[in-house]
């Protein structure tokens, strides 16, 4: 614990004085948020009314037998005038010499305003509530070290308002999905973080170990198999908002932690999700989305971008969408084989789903900025999808790109527990390192007990708060993002870990940050969250 020496001296002052350096705060029954106060009072009236407020100090200016100080609370700040006649000389010179920048005040009294005519509040009473020992960054420089701003992220939050908008921000996009899908009758669900078996998405997986009962656990990849019993069990709607986990690489647009939102509708098909879907991230586009002033509604700035978030999204076959841009036949080896090539993808050691998977990436992510649902992804990247009935070798399914970033995930879910089970050994005798490595015959048996017809969705909800929220790396919309630890090299920065190969843009990559319903193995989504 480096402390400058003058704030410990600073502290022992404070104790001598009798002043506890961290009192309780329980005692402060009657404090106002700030933002509240401002709102309500008159400076000028008459009568005035006592008010008492607490926060932090940012800026503190010595007057001599008097102090002008800011105080910032969660809502805001404002000044306060400590004056030696109203507080007393020994209680004005203890504060005097002992507050630093940083330190939490309780101030008590009436607001008036100044002889400049800014509203202040006049202090009778002031006690301390924290003595902080660190100096706070500077409140006009902020803070600009990207590698501070992750691993400190309260030195952030103290030092940078956007951030804490930004955060705001987020919580208030997570409000408004559980909303939408709570005033449509579905009902929020948990299910276990901690899984038997590392199925329901094509990831790999953090293993960890229960030592009571002897045996290696694996952080869930996704919730979707377990929300799927829960069809079976006569459940209809449900959802549920919550961590995931990708033992994988990092980026501007992937961390190995990241929220998804997963959906589950019985009676429903892909195409009610593609309806719903859209009218929901509209919504949120319309109440959440930066834009430039003198913008529509429906358009939201992102990467220097306008993007048209107006219904109905765009709708492309995935199929075709290759075929145009990268010219292969994705249902043909020999043609995704020498596209690659063409492209100087490596194809050594890649299967023909990673194949088309990089191809799609590589010449046709980029060009879907608006939204833009992507359909007719070949049934071999989509163990959990039901076939489509006009094209059985296709699954009906969709993807939702925005930015060149998949968003969402969704299809009707497949509920043949014997095509199923044949799809789940199909998996583990490929001994692909990103696929399951045992069949979940507990899920097959509960498909046996009859799942009703059903769609269920997938939407990242790290990915949606960056379009949202304008930021351009995923590191910025999670408080608390993935570091290598201090001390073992420098830390992870956007777009060179170095540790998913291009930069972490693998597609199980993709997987492992934002995305979504991740238990297929396509596009971004080889588990894109």
């Amino acid at each position: 614990m480096d402390v400058p020496p003058e704030r410990l001296a600073k502290l022992e002052r404070f104790r001598d004085a009798g002043v506890a350096p961290y009192p309780p705060g329980h005692d402060l029954p009657e404090r106002r948020l700030i933002a509240e106060v401002l709102a309500e009072i008159d400076p000028d009236a008459e009568e005035k009314v006592t008010v008492t407020l607490a926060g932090r100090v940012v800026s503190w200016r010595d007057m001599g037998s008097s102090i002008f100080a800011d105080l910032r609370d969660g809502s805001g700040r404002c000044q306060v005038f400590l004056r030696k006649k109203a507080l007393g000389p020994d209680t004005f010179v203890v504060f005097k010499k002992s507050t630093d920048l940083g330190d939490f005040l309780a101030v008590t009294g009436e607001f008036a305003r100044t002889k400049m005519g800014e509203v202040t509040l006049f202090a009778d009473e002031v006690r301390l509530l924290t003595k902080t020992l660190s100096p706070p960054p500077d409140e006009y420089y902020g803070v600009a070290d990207v590698e501070l701003r992750y691993r400190r992220r309260y030195v952030d939050l103290i030092a940078n308002p956007d951030t804490v908008e930004r955060f705001r921000r987020r919580s208030a996009l997570v409000r408004d999905m559980r909303a939408f899908l709570e005033g449509r009758d579905f009902m929020e669900v948990e299910t276990p973080m901690l899984h038997a078996i590392a199925g329901g998405a094509a990831a790999k997986p953090f293993i960890t170990h229960h030592n009571t009962l002897h045996t290696d656990l694996y952080l869930r990849i996704a919730p979707e198999l377990h929300l799927k019993r829960l069809l079976v069990g006569g459940f209809e709607r449900v959802f549920e908002i919550g961590r995931n986990f990708r033992n994988e690489g990092l980026s501007p647009r992937h961390n190995p932690e990241f929220t998804m939102l997963e959906a589950y509708w019985a009676y429903a098909r892909m195409d009610d999700w593609v309806d719903a879907s859209s009218k929901l991230l509209a919504q949120l586009a319309a109440a959440h989305g930066q834009r430039d002033e003198g913008d529509a509604e429906h358009t939201v700035r992102f990467g220097g971008k306008a993007l048209d978030f107006s219904l109905p999204f765009a709708r492309r076959s995935y199929v075709e969408l290759i075929a145009e841009h990268a010219d292969a036949d994705v249902l043909d080896e020999a043609s995704v084989l020498a596209a690659c090539k063409r492209q100087q993808i490596a194809v050594e050691g890649r299967t023909h789903g990673q194949l088309v998977d990089d191809l799609f990436g590589e010449c046709v992510e980029p060009r879907l900025q608006d939204p833009t649902f992507v359909t007719d992804f070949p049934l071999s990247m989509s163990p959990l999808s039901k076939a489509s009935t006009e094209q059985p070798e296709l699954a009906e399914r969709f993807e939702l790109f925005i930015a060149g970033m998949e968003v969402a995930n969704a299809f009707s879910e497949l509920n043949d527990p014997i095509e199923q089970l044949a799809r789940f050994e199909s998996q583990v005798q490929s001994h692909d390192p990103e696929t399951p490595s045992e069949v979940d015959h507990d899920y097959v048996a509960a498909l046996c007990h009859g799942m009703p017809p059903a769609a269920g969705i997938g939407i990242g909800v790290d990915r949606i708060t960056m379009l949202l929220t304008g930021a351009e790396s995923i590191r910025d919309v999670i408080l608390f993002p993935l570091l290598r630890p201090q001390g073992a090299g420098d830390a992870v920065s956007d777009g060179a870990s170095g540790e998913a190969g291009a930069g972490g843009e693998t597609a199980a990559g993709d997987a492992a940050s934002g995305g979504t319903k991740s238990t297929e193995a396509s596009t971004d989504t080889a588990g894109e969250a």
